[in-house]
Protein backbone atom coordinates (compact mmCIF):
# COMPACT_ATOMS: atom_id res chain seq x y z
CA UNK A 1 0.00 0.00 0.00
CA UNK A 2 2.62 2.27 0.88
CA UNK A 3 4.88 1.50 -2.46
CA UNK A 4 1.55 2.31 -4.44
CA UNK A 5 0.83 5.77 -2.85
CA UNK A 6 4.95 6.41 -3.34
CA UNK A 7 4.28 5.91 -6.84
CA UNK A 8 0.90 7.59 -7.53
CA UNK A 9 2.50 10.79 -5.56
CA UNK A 10 6.07 10.77 -7.67
CA UNK A 11 4.15 10.38 -11.03
CA UNK A 12 1.66 13.25 -9.55
CA UNK A 13 4.97 15.40 -8.76
CA UNK A 14 6.81 14.63 -12.37
CA UNK A 15 3.37 15.70 -13.66
CA UNK A 16 3.03 18.73 -11.99
CA UNK A 17 6.94 19.82 -12.44
CA UNK A 18 7.04 19.14 -15.84
CA UNK A 19 3.20 21.38 -16.48
CA UNK A 20 3.88 24.18 -14.96
CA UNK A 21 6.58 25.49 -17.20
CA UNK A 22 5.43 23.59 -20.39
CA UNK A 23 2.45 25.90 -19.67
CA UNK A 24 4.05 29.02 -19.50
CA UNK A 25 6.42 27.93 -22.72
CA UNK A 26 3.03 27.07 -24.64
CA UNK A 27 1.40 30.71 -23.81
CA UNK A 28 4.43 32.08 -24.99
CA UNK A 29 4.29 30.02 -28.65
CA UNK A 30 0.95 31.04 -28.86
CA UNK A 31 1.57 35.01 -28.16
CA UNK A 32 3.78 34.76 -30.80
CA UNK A 33 6.71 35.29 -28.20
CA UNK A 34 8.45 32.22 -29.75
CA UNK A 35 10.33 32.34 -33.51
CA UNK A 36 12.91 29.71 -33.67
CA UNK A 37 10.92 28.06 -36.75
CA UNK A 38 9.93 30.94 -38.46
CA UNK A 39 11.01 30.16 -42.11
CA UNK A 40 9.29 26.72 -42.24
CA UNK A 41 5.95 28.44 -40.05
CA UNK A 42 5.78 31.02 -43.17
CA UNK A 43 6.14 28.46 -45.72
CA UNK A 44 3.48 26.44 -44.05
CA UNK A 45 1.21 29.45 -43.75
CA UNK A 46 1.52 30.60 -47.45
CA UNK A 47 0.25 27.13 -48.43
CA UNK A 48 -2.67 27.93 -45.86
CA UNK A 49 -3.59 30.58 -47.80
CA UNK A 50 -5.53 32.51 -45.11
CA UNK A 51 -3.79 35.54 -42.89
CA UNK A 52 -6.26 37.40 -41.42
CA UNK A 53 -8.06 37.26 -38.17
CA UNK A 54 -11.19 35.14 -38.18
CA UNK A 55 -14.43 35.82 -35.77
CA UNK A 56 -15.82 32.79 -34.51
CA UNK A 57 -17.58 31.83 -37.41
CA UNK A 58 -14.59 32.08 -39.91
CA UNK A 59 -12.67 29.79 -37.24
CA UNK A 60 -15.07 27.47 -37.23
CA UNK A 61 -15.18 26.69 -40.83
CA UNK A 62 -11.49 26.91 -41.23
CA UNK A 63 -11.53 23.81 -39.06
CA UNK A 64 -14.29 21.75 -40.67
CA UNK A 65 -13.14 22.35 -44.03
CA UNK A 66 -9.54 20.96 -42.20
CA UNK A 67 -10.87 18.65 -41.00
CA UNK A 68 -13.25 17.01 -43.97
CA UNK A 69 -9.92 16.75 -45.90
CA UNK A 70 -8.17 15.56 -43.64
CA UNK A 71 -11.22 12.53 -43.67
CA UNK A 72 -11.21 12.32 -47.10
CA UNK A 73 -7.25 12.02 -47.57
CA UNK A 74 -7.58 9.36 -44.62
CA UNK A 75 -10.10 7.67 -45.85
CA UNK A 76 -9.11 7.01 -49.17
CA UNK A 77 -5.28 6.17 -47.83
CA UNK A 78 -7.69 3.39 -45.75
CA UNK A 79 -9.54 1.82 -48.31
CA UNK A 80 -6.64 1.87 -51.21
CA UNK A 81 -3.33 0.57 -48.84
CA UNK A 82 -3.23 -2.59 -50.77
CA UNK A 83 -2.35 -0.61 -53.91
CA UNK A 84 -0.19 1.46 -52.11
CA UNK A 85 3.63 1.15 -50.84
CA UNK A 86 5.02 -0.05 -47.45
CA UNK A 87 2.91 -2.67 -47.24
CA UNK A 88 5.18 -5.74 -46.50
CA UNK A 89 2.04 -7.70 -45.43
CA UNK A 90 0.13 -7.66 -48.26
CA UNK A 91 -2.63 -6.31 -46.03
CA UNK A 92 -5.65 -5.33 -48.38
CA UNK A 93 -8.01 -2.33 -48.34
CA UNK A 94 -10.38 -1.96 -45.17
CA UNK A 95 -14.46 -2.68 -45.81
CA UNK A 96 -16.18 1.09 -46.70
CA UNK A 97 -17.42 1.02 -43.00
CA UNK A 98 -14.43 0.10 -41.12
CA UNK A 99 -12.29 2.79 -43.21
CA UNK A 100 -15.14 5.66 -42.88
CA UNK A 101 -14.87 4.45 -38.83
CA UNK A 102 -10.99 4.59 -38.42
CA UNK A 103 -10.77 7.94 -40.09
CA UNK A 104 -13.72 9.47 -38.44
CA UNK A 105 -11.97 8.50 -35.05
CA UNK A 106 -8.08 9.43 -36.23
CA UNK A 107 -9.68 13.10 -37.24
CA UNK A 108 -11.78 13.20 -33.94
CA UNK A 109 -8.86 12.45 -31.98
CA UNK A 110 -10.47 9.72 -30.85
CA UNK A 111 -8.41 6.94 -31.61
CA UNK A 112 -11.35 4.49 -31.49
CA UNK A 113 -10.16 1.27 -33.18
CA UNK A 114 -12.56 -1.63 -34.46
CA UNK A 115 -9.52 -3.32 -36.00
CA UNK A 116 -6.06 -4.81 -34.77
CA UNK A 117 -3.51 -2.29 -35.80
CA UNK A 118 -0.84 -5.25 -36.75
CA UNK A 119 -3.06 -7.13 -38.78
CA UNK A 120 -4.78 -4.69 -40.69
CA UNK A 121 -3.03 -1.65 -41.84
CA UNK A 122 0.33 -0.86 -43.89
CA UNK A 123 2.92 0.64 -42.36
CA UNK A 124 2.09 3.10 -44.88
CA UNK A 125 -1.36 3.48 -43.50
CA UNK A 126 0.01 3.80 -39.98
CA UNK A 127 2.70 6.93 -40.70
CA UNK A 128 1.18 8.74 -43.34
CA UNK A 129 -2.32 8.08 -42.73
CA UNK A 130 -3.02 7.63 -38.37
CA UNK A 131 0.14 9.26 -37.16
CA UNK A 132 -0.35 12.25 -39.20
CA UNK A 133 -3.95 12.58 -38.30
CA UNK A 134 -2.06 12.30 -34.42
CA UNK A 135 -0.62 15.18 -34.89
CA UNK A 136 -3.44 17.42 -36.70
CA UNK A 137 -6.01 16.30 -34.60
CA UNK A 138 -4.80 17.40 -31.49
CA UNK A 139 -2.74 20.70 -33.00
CA UNK A 140 -6.74 21.33 -33.70
CA UNK A 141 -7.99 20.68 -30.76
CA UNK A 142 -5.22 23.37 -29.06
CA UNK A 143 -5.89 25.36 -31.47
CA UNK A 144 -9.79 25.55 -30.70
CA UNK A 145 -8.54 26.28 -26.35
CA UNK A 146 -6.29 28.99 -27.43
CA UNK A 147 -8.94 31.23 -29.82
CA UNK A 148 -11.63 30.38 -26.99
CA UNK A 149 -8.86 31.62 -24.62
CA UNK A 150 -8.74 35.10 -26.48
CA UNK A 151 -12.75 35.27 -27.10
CA UNK A 152 -12.84 35.25 -23.10
CA UNK A 153 -10.05 37.46 -22.34
CA UNK A 154 -10.95 40.18 -25.30
CA UNK A 155 -12.62 43.66 -25.28
CA UNK A 156 -15.12 44.40 -27.29
CA UNK A 157 -13.12 42.43 -30.39
CA UNK A 158 -14.73 40.56 -33.55
CA UNK A 159 -11.67 38.22 -33.67
CA UNK A 160 -10.80 34.71 -31.97
CA UNK A 161 -7.58 34.85 -33.74
CA UNK A 162 -6.25 32.54 -37.12
CA UNK A 163 -6.82 29.08 -37.39
CA UNK A 164 -4.09 28.11 -39.38
CA UNK A 165 -1.54 29.89 -37.62
CA UNK A 166 -2.51 28.27 -34.08
CA UNK A 167 -2.68 25.03 -35.84
CA UNK A 168 0.55 25.16 -37.66
CA UNK A 169 1.95 27.45 -34.11
CA UNK A 170 1.07 24.43 -32.08
CA UNK A 171 2.09 21.53 -34.05
CA UNK A 172 5.78 23.25 -34.89
CA UNK A 173 6.77 24.30 -31.59
CA UNK A 174 4.80 22.08 -29.12
CA UNK A 175 3.79 18.36 -31.00
CA UNK A 176 6.70 17.73 -32.93
CA UNK A 177 9.63 18.92 -31.00
CA UNK A 178 7.97 17.18 -27.93
CA UNK A 179 7.05 13.78 -29.78
CA UNK A 180 10.40 13.74 -31.35
CA UNK A 181 12.35 13.73 -28.28
CA UNK A 182 10.24 11.27 -26.70
CA UNK A 183 10.19 8.98 -29.88
CA UNK A 184 13.89 9.22 -29.28
CA UNK A 185 13.67 7.87 -25.25
CA UNK A 186 11.46 5.41 -26.35
CA UNK A 187 14.19 3.77 -29.24
CA UNK A 188 16.48 3.92 -26.62
CA UNK A 189 14.54 2.33 -24.27
CA UNK A 190 13.42 -1.13 -26.70
CA UNK A 191 10.43 0.58 -28.85
CA UNK A 192 11.02 -0.97 -32.71
CA UNK A 193 11.67 1.60 -35.03
CA UNK A 194 11.71 -0.29 -38.70
CA UNK A 195 10.10 -1.04 -42.07
CA UNK A 196 10.48 -4.72 -41.80
CA UNK A 197 6.93 -6.50 -41.85
CA UNK A 198 7.96 -9.36 -38.84
CA UNK A 199 10.45 -11.29 -37.71
CA UNK A 200 10.42 -15.41 -36.91
CA UNK A 201 11.62 -16.03 -33.61
CA UNK A 202 11.60 -19.85 -31.87
CA UNK A 203 9.83 -20.21 -28.51
CA UNK A 204 11.37 -21.57 -25.54
CA UNK A 205 9.07 -24.55 -26.28
CA UNK A 206 11.03 -24.90 -29.81
CA UNK A 207 7.66 -23.95 -31.26
CA UNK A 208 7.70 -21.02 -34.33
CA UNK A 209 6.15 -17.06 -33.56
CA UNK A 210 6.13 -14.56 -36.18
CA UNK A 211 6.49 -11.10 -34.17
CA UNK A 212 5.15 -8.12 -35.61
CA UNK A 213 7.36 -5.03 -36.74
CA UNK A 214 6.98 -1.74 -37.34
CA UNK A 215 7.55 2.28 -37.16
CA UNK A 216 5.92 1.38 -33.65
CA UNK A 217 8.20 4.61 -31.69
CA UNK A 218 7.06 7.64 -33.61
CA UNK A 219 3.60 6.63 -33.49
CA UNK A 220 3.23 5.76 -29.77
CA UNK A 221 5.53 8.77 -28.82
CA UNK A 222 3.15 11.34 -30.74
CA UNK A 223 -0.09 8.79 -29.64
CA UNK A 224 0.48 9.99 -26.24
CA UNK A 225 1.49 13.08 -26.24
CA UNK A 226 -1.61 14.22 -28.44
CA UNK A 227 -3.83 12.61 -25.94
CA UNK A 228 -4.66 10.10 -29.39
CA UNK A 229 -4.07 6.68 -27.31
CA UNK A 230 -4.58 4.66 -31.29
CA UNK A 231 -2.06 1.77 -30.75
CA UNK A 232 0.10 0.01 -33.32
CA UNK A 233 -0.62 -3.45 -31.88
CA UNK A 234 -3.89 -4.49 -31.09
CA UNK A 235 -3.24 -4.97 -27.30
CA UNK A 236 -2.36 -1.20 -27.35
CA UNK A 237 0.30 0.01 -24.39
CA UNK A 238 0.16 -3.47 -22.76
CA UNK A 239 2.10 -5.37 -25.96
CA UNK A 240 5.76 -5.39 -24.54
CA UNK A 241 6.99 -3.87 -28.07
CA UNK A 242 4.65 -0.61 -27.00
CA UNK A 243 5.51 -0.74 -23.42
CA UNK A 244 8.58 -2.27 -23.09
CA UNK A 245 9.87 -1.49 -19.16
CA UNK A 246 8.33 0.07 -16.09
CA UNK A 247 10.18 3.81 -17.65
CA UNK A 248 8.61 3.79 -20.44
CA UNK A 249 5.33 2.94 -18.96
CA UNK A 250 5.88 6.28 -16.71
CA UNK A 251 7.27 7.96 -19.55
CA UNK A 252 3.64 7.45 -21.44
CA UNK A 253 1.51 8.24 -18.31
CA UNK A 254 2.98 11.69 -17.93
CA UNK A 255 2.36 12.00 -21.59
CA UNK A 256 -1.04 11.42 -21.61
CA UNK A 257 -1.46 14.22 -19.27
CA UNK A 258 1.45 16.38 -19.31
CA UNK A 259 -0.13 18.64 -22.25
CA UNK A 260 -3.99 18.68 -21.08
CA UNK A 261 -2.60 20.09 -17.64
CA UNK A 262 -0.41 22.78 -18.81
CA UNK A 263 -3.62 24.32 -20.62
CA UNK A 264 -5.11 25.58 -17.28
CA UNK A 265 -2.01 27.37 -16.55
CA UNK A 266 -1.39 28.65 -20.34
CA UNK A 267 -5.21 29.55 -20.18
CA UNK A 268 -4.47 31.69 -16.92
CA UNK A 269 -1.53 33.28 -18.82
CA UNK A 270 -3.85 34.01 -21.88
CA UNK A 271 -6.55 35.55 -20.30
CA UNK A 272 -4.01 37.67 -18.08
CA UNK A 273 -5.81 36.03 -14.75
CA UNK A 274 -3.33 33.23 -13.46
CA UNK A 275 -5.20 32.70 -11.04
CA UNK A 276 -8.39 31.43 -12.97
CA UNK A 277 -6.09 29.13 -14.30
CA UNK A 278 -4.82 27.92 -10.77
CA UNK A 279 -8.32 26.98 -9.63
CA UNK A 280 -9.20 25.00 -13.31
CA UNK A 281 -6.36 23.24 -12.40
CA UNK A 282 -7.30 22.38 -8.84
CA UNK A 283 -11.06 21.48 -9.48
CA UNK A 284 -9.66 18.84 -12.52
CA UNK A 285 -6.92 18.30 -9.80
CA UNK A 286 -9.62 17.10 -7.43
CA UNK A 287 -11.45 15.13 -9.45
CA UNK A 288 -8.46 13.20 -10.88
CA UNK A 289 -7.64 12.27 -7.21
CA UNK A 290 -11.10 10.96 -6.35
CA UNK A 291 -11.34 8.64 -9.56
CA UNK A 292 -7.51 7.73 -9.00
CA UNK A 293 -8.77 6.90 -5.32
CA UNK A 294 -12.31 5.44 -6.26
CA UNK A 295 -10.60 2.88 -9.34
CA UNK A 296 -7.17 1.75 -6.84
CA UNK A 297 -10.05 1.01 -4.25
CA UNK A 298 -11.92 -1.19 -6.22
CA UNK A 299 -9.20 -2.87 -8.00
CA UNK A 300 -6.85 -3.10 -4.47
CA UNK A 301 -9.98 -4.65 -2.92
CA UNK A 302 -10.58 -7.12 -5.59
CA UNK A 303 -13.24 -9.56 -6.45
CA UNK A 304 -14.63 -11.21 -3.60
CA UNK A 305 -15.72 -14.64 -5.80
CA UNK A 306 -12.26 -14.85 -6.09
CA UNK A 307 -10.66 -15.17 -2.54
CA UNK A 308 -11.22 -18.47 -2.05
CA UNK A 309 -8.66 -19.14 -4.54
CA UNK A 310 -6.59 -16.24 -4.96
CA UNK A 311 -4.81 -14.30 -2.00
CA UNK A 312 -6.76 -10.53 -1.90
CA UNK A 313 -3.97 -8.76 -0.91
CA UNK A 314 -2.83 -8.85 -4.25
CA UNK A 315 -5.93 -7.30 -5.61
CA UNK A 316 -7.60 -8.03 -9.01
CA UNK A 317 -4.80 -9.09 -11.36
CA UNK A 318 -7.10 -10.12 -13.53
CA UNK A 319 -6.21 -8.24 -16.96
CA UNK A 320 -2.85 -6.62 -15.97
CA UNK A 321 0.37 -7.66 -16.30
CA UNK A 322 2.83 -8.57 -13.84
CA UNK A 323 5.37 -6.15 -14.12
CA UNK A 324 3.23 -3.06 -14.02
CA UNK A 325 0.95 -4.38 -11.04
CA UNK A 326 -2.23 -2.90 -9.31
CA UNK A 327 -1.22 0.66 -9.11
CA UNK A 328 0.13 1.33 -12.34
CA UNK A 329 -2.49 0.15 -14.43
CA UNK A 330 -4.83 1.86 -12.11
CA UNK A 331 -3.29 5.34 -12.48
CA UNK A 332 -2.93 4.93 -16.53
CA UNK A 333 -6.77 3.80 -16.38
CA UNK A 334 -7.62 7.09 -15.11
CA UNK A 335 -5.56 8.99 -16.70
CA UNK A 336 -6.17 7.70 -19.70
CA UNK A 337 -9.82 8.22 -19.52
CA UNK A 338 -9.55 11.38 -18.02
CA UNK A 339 -7.93 12.69 -20.59
CA UNK A 340 -9.29 11.84 -24.38
CA UNK A 341 -6.20 9.40 -25.08
CA UNK A 342 -7.74 5.71 -24.59
CA UNK A 343 -4.52 3.65 -24.54
CA UNK A 344 -4.33 1.10 -22.48
CA UNK A 345 -1.65 -0.96 -20.20
CA UNK A 346 -4.38 -3.35 -18.91
CA UNK A 347 -7.99 -4.77 -20.22
CA UNK A 348 -10.44 -2.51 -18.85
CA UNK A 349 -13.05 -5.25 -19.73
CA UNK A 350 -11.23 -7.11 -16.09
CA UNK A 351 -11.54 -4.16 -14.42
CA UNK A 352 -13.68 -4.48 -10.97
CA UNK A 353 -17.55 -3.58 -11.85
CA UNK A 354 -17.08 -0.67 -9.88
CA UNK A 355 -13.59 0.36 -11.59
CA UNK A 356 -15.06 -0.18 -14.66
CA UNK A 357 -17.46 2.61 -13.70
CA UNK A 358 -15.20 4.66 -12.77
CA UNK A 359 -13.59 4.63 -15.91
CA UNK A 360 -16.53 5.23 -17.57
CA UNK A 361 -17.70 8.28 -15.06
CA UNK A 362 -14.26 9.94 -16.52
CA UNK A 363 -15.73 10.16 -20.13
CA UNK A 364 -19.08 10.53 -19.16
CA UNK A 365 -18.46 13.89 -17.69
CA UNK A 366 -17.09 14.96 -20.94
CA UNK A 367 -13.61 14.49 -20.63
CA UNK A 368 -13.39 17.45 -18.68
CA UNK A 369 -11.10 16.15 -15.86
CA UNK A 370 -7.57 17.91 -18.02
CA UNK A 371 -9.24 15.92 -21.04
CA UNK A 372 -7.55 16.16 -24.41
CA UNK A 373 -5.42 18.43 -26.08
CA UNK A 374 -6.67 22.03 -25.44
CA UNK A 375 -10.37 20.46 -25.77
CA UNK A 376 -10.40 19.16 -21.98
CA UNK A 377 -9.91 23.08 -21.07
CA UNK A 378 -12.86 24.49 -23.15
CA UNK A 379 -15.46 21.35 -21.82
CA UNK A 380 -14.80 22.36 -18.15
CA UNK A 381 -15.47 26.20 -19.50
CA UNK A 382 -18.51 24.59 -20.29
CA UNK A 383 -19.12 23.88 -16.62
CA UNK A 384 -17.73 27.15 -15.39
CA UNK A 385 -20.81 29.22 -17.48
CA UNK A 386 -23.03 26.97 -15.99
CA UNK A 387 -21.63 27.08 -12.51
CA UNK A 388 -21.52 31.01 -12.46
CA UNK A 389 -25.63 30.70 -13.69
CA UNK A 390 -26.23 28.99 -11.01
CA UNK A 391 -24.48 31.35 -8.27
CA UNK A 392 -25.98 34.17 -10.10
CA UNK A 393 -29.34 32.43 -9.54
CA UNK A 394 -28.51 31.82 -5.53
CA UNK A 395 -27.34 35.51 -4.90
CA UNK A 396 -29.86 37.25 -6.79
CA UNK A 397 -27.08 38.85 -9.42
CA UNK A 398 -26.40 38.82 -13.21
CA UNK A 399 -23.58 36.06 -13.55
CA UNK A 400 -20.25 37.09 -14.59
CA UNK A 401 -17.14 35.62 -15.62
CA UNK A 402 -14.04 37.39 -15.93
CA UNK A 403 -15.69 40.76 -15.61
CA UNK A 404 -18.15 39.76 -18.37
CA UNK A 405 -21.66 39.27 -18.09
CA UNK A 406 -23.29 35.72 -18.58
CA UNK A 407 -26.61 36.24 -20.63
CA UNK A 408 -29.17 33.62 -22.24
CA UNK A 409 -27.31 33.32 -25.39
CA UNK A 410 -23.66 32.02 -23.54
CA UNK A 411 -26.02 29.89 -20.95
CA UNK A 412 -28.41 28.37 -23.40
CA UNK A 413 -25.37 26.92 -25.64
CA UNK A 414 -23.42 26.14 -22.57
CA UNK A 415 -26.77 23.79 -21.59
CA UNK A 416 -27.66 22.14 -25.25
CA UNK A 417 -23.79 21.41 -25.33
CA UNK A 418 -23.93 19.26 -22.07
CA UNK A 419 -26.86 17.62 -23.82
CA UNK A 420 -23.72 16.08 -26.16
CA UNK A 421 -23.09 13.09 -24.46
CA UNK A 422 -26.24 12.37 -23.38
CA UNK A 423 -27.55 11.53 -26.39
CA UNK A 424 -24.43 9.96 -27.96
CA UNK A 425 -23.80 7.58 -24.91
CA UNK A 426 -27.88 6.90 -23.89
CA UNK A 427 -29.68 7.81 -27.23
CA UNK A 428 -26.94 5.93 -29.65
CA UNK A 429 -26.48 3.44 -27.42
CA UNK A 430 -30.49 2.41 -26.76
CA UNK A 431 -30.74 2.29 -30.66
CA UNK A 432 -28.38 0.06 -30.26
CA UNK A 433 -30.27 -1.93 -28.08
CA UNK A 434 -33.97 -1.54 -29.64
CA UNK A 435 -32.38 -2.92 -33.32
CA UNK A 436 -31.16 -6.29 -31.90
CA UNK A 437 -27.61 -5.05 -32.89
CA UNK A 438 -26.38 -4.63 -29.27
CA UNK A 439 -27.17 -7.74 -28.11
CA UNK A 440 -25.18 -9.28 -30.64
CA UNK A 441 -21.96 -7.36 -30.22
CA UNK A 442 -21.65 -8.43 -26.49
CA UNK A 443 -19.70 -11.06 -25.21
CA UNK A 444 -21.53 -11.28 -22.09
CA UNK A 445 -25.00 -11.34 -20.75
CA UNK A 446 -26.55 -9.37 -17.95
CA UNK A 447 -25.31 -6.19 -16.41
CA UNK A 448 -21.54 -6.67 -17.51
CA UNK A 449 -23.07 -6.71 -20.89
CA UNK A 450 -24.99 -3.35 -20.76
CA UNK A 451 -21.49 -1.87 -19.37
CA UNK A 452 -19.76 -3.01 -22.37
CA UNK A 453 -22.24 -1.32 -24.36
CA UNK A 454 -22.46 1.99 -22.42
CA UNK A 455 -18.88 2.28 -22.44
CA UNK A 456 -18.00 1.96 -25.87
CA UNK A 457 -21.08 4.72 -26.79
CA UNK A 458 -19.30 6.68 -24.09
CA UNK A 459 -15.67 6.30 -25.29
CA UNK A 460 -16.83 7.30 -28.51
CA UNK A 461 -18.82 9.92 -27.77
CA UNK A 462 -16.15 11.83 -25.10
CA UNK A 463 -13.14 10.98 -28.00
CA UNK A 464 -11.44 8.82 -26.09
CA UNK A 465 -10.91 5.52 -27.82
CA UNK A 466 -10.72 2.89 -24.73
CA UNK A 467 -12.74 -0.12 -24.59
CA UNK A 468 -14.19 -3.16 -23.00
CA UNK A 469 -12.79 -5.27 -24.99
CA UNK A 470 -15.40 -8.05 -24.94
CA UNK A 471 -17.60 -6.17 -27.35
CA UNK A 472 -17.67 -6.73 -31.31
CA UNK A 473 -17.91 -3.08 -32.92
CA UNK A 474 -16.67 -4.19 -36.28
CA UNK A 475 -19.50 -4.26 -38.04
CA UNK A 476 -21.46 -2.09 -40.42
CA UNK A 477 -23.78 -0.75 -37.51
CA UNK A 478 -21.62 -0.21 -35.15
CA UNK A 479 -18.72 1.21 -37.11
CA UNK A 480 -21.50 4.25 -38.80
CA UNK A 481 -23.50 4.53 -35.27
CA UNK A 482 -19.67 4.82 -33.44
CA UNK A 483 -18.68 7.28 -36.13
CA UNK A 484 -21.99 9.57 -35.72
CA UNK A 485 -21.36 9.48 -31.80
CA UNK A 486 -17.34 10.35 -32.51
CA UNK A 487 -18.66 13.52 -34.64
CA UNK A 488 -20.84 14.56 -32.37
CA UNK A 489 -18.71 14.73 -29.71
CA UNK A 490 -15.90 16.40 -31.60
CA UNK A 491 -17.35 19.00 -33.56
CA UNK A 492 -20.84 19.30 -31.00
CA UNK A 493 -18.69 20.77 -28.62
CA UNK A 494 -16.13 22.82 -30.31
CA UNK A 495 -18.57 24.84 -32.44
CA UNK A 496 -20.82 25.96 -29.44
CA UNK A 497 -18.02 27.14 -27.23
CA UNK A 498 -16.46 29.00 -30.29
CA UNK A 499 -19.91 30.22 -30.13
CA UNK A 500 -19.69 31.30 -27.10
CA UNK A 501 -16.23 32.71 -27.25
CA UNK A 502 -16.92 34.81 -29.97
CA UNK A 503 -20.50 36.24 -27.98
CA UNK A 504 -17.99 37.10 -25.15
CA UNK A 505 -15.08 38.43 -27.11
CA UNK A 506 -17.32 41.54 -28.09
CA UNK A 507 -18.58 42.46 -24.19
CA UNK A 508 -16.63 44.94 -22.32
CA UNK A 509 -15.60 43.36 -18.78
CA UNK A 510 -17.18 45.24 -15.93
CA UNK A 511 -14.52 46.32 -12.71
CA UNK A 512 -15.15 44.03 -9.97
CA UNK A 513 -16.88 45.14 -7.27
CA UNK A 514 -17.97 44.06 -3.96
CA UNK A 515 -21.00 42.11 -5.06
CA UNK A 516 -18.90 40.50 -7.41
CA UNK A 517 -18.71 36.65 -7.11
CA UNK A 518 -14.82 35.83 -7.19
CA UNK A 519 -13.95 32.73 -9.66
CA UNK A 520 -10.57 31.71 -8.38
CA UNK A 521 -11.23 30.85 -4.36
CA UNK A 522 -12.20 28.07 -2.97
CA UNK A 523 -15.73 28.30 -2.53
CA UNK A 524 -15.80 28.74 -6.30
CA UNK A 525 -13.60 25.26 -6.80
CA UNK A 526 -15.82 23.78 -4.47
CA UNK A 527 -18.61 24.90 -6.48
CA UNK A 528 -17.61 23.69 -9.87
CA UNK A 529 -16.57 20.66 -8.38
CA UNK A 530 -20.28 20.05 -6.92
CA UNK A 531 -22.11 21.06 -10.37
CA UNK A 532 -20.10 18.56 -12.64
CA UNK A 533 -20.59 15.78 -10.11
CA UNK A 534 -24.79 16.67 -10.01
CA UNK A 535 -25.05 16.88 -13.14
CA UNK A 536 -22.89 13.42 -13.95
CA UNK A 537 -25.34 12.28 -11.53
CA UNK A 538 -27.98 13.27 -12.73
CA UNK A 539 -27.71 12.42 -16.27
CA UNK A 540 -25.91 9.01 -15.90
CA UNK A 541 -26.57 6.83 -12.73
CA UNK A 542 -30.17 5.36 -13.79
CA UNK A 543 -28.08 3.27 -16.52
CA UNK A 544 -25.06 2.56 -13.85
CA UNK A 545 -27.19 1.31 -11.42
CA UNK A 546 -28.52 -1.27 -14.16
CA UNK A 547 -24.89 -2.10 -15.54
CA UNK A 548 -21.52 -1.83 -12.83
CA UNK A 549 -23.77 -1.25 -9.45
CA UNK A 550 -26.35 -3.84 -10.27
CA UNK A 551 -22.70 -6.07 -11.39
CA UNK A 552 -21.05 -5.26 -8.05
CA UNK A 553 -24.32 -6.32 -6.09
CA UNK A 554 -24.38 -9.50 -7.42
CA UNK A 555 -20.65 -9.88 -6.48
CA UNK A 556 -21.52 -8.69 -3.21
CA UNK A 557 -23.73 -11.44 -2.73
CA UNK A 558 -21.65 -14.50 -4.39
CA UNK A 559 -23.53 -15.11 -7.33
CA UNK A 560 -23.50 -13.74 -11.05
CA UNK A 561 -26.38 -12.73 -13.49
Amino acid sequence: MQSDLLQAGLYALALFTAAVPLGWYMAKVFTGSITFLAPVERLLMGAAGEHREQGWKAYAASLLLFNAVGFALLFSILMLQHRMPLNPQGFDGLTWHLALNTAISFITNTNWQSYGGETTLSHLSQMMGLTTQNFLSAASGMAVAVAVARGFAARQARYLGNFWSDMTRGTLYILLPGAIMLALLFLALGMPQTLSASVEATTLEGAKQTLSLGPVASQVAIKQLGTNGGGFFNVNSAHPFENPNAITNFLSMLAILVIPVAFTFTYGRLIGDKRQGRALFAAMGILLVAAFTALYAAERFGNPLHAAFSDPAGGNMEGKEVRFGVVNSVLWAVATTAASNGSVNAMHDSLTPLGGMVAMVNMQLGEIIYGGAGVGLTGMLLFVILTVFLAGLMVGRTPEYLGKKIESREVKLAALTLLVTPIGVLVLGAIAIATGHAQTSVQDAGPHGLSELIYVYSSATGNNGSAFAGFTANTPFHNTMLGLAMLLGRFGYIIPILAIAGSLATKTPAAATAGTFPTHGPVFITLLVLTILIVGALTFLPVLALGPIAEHVSLLLGRTF
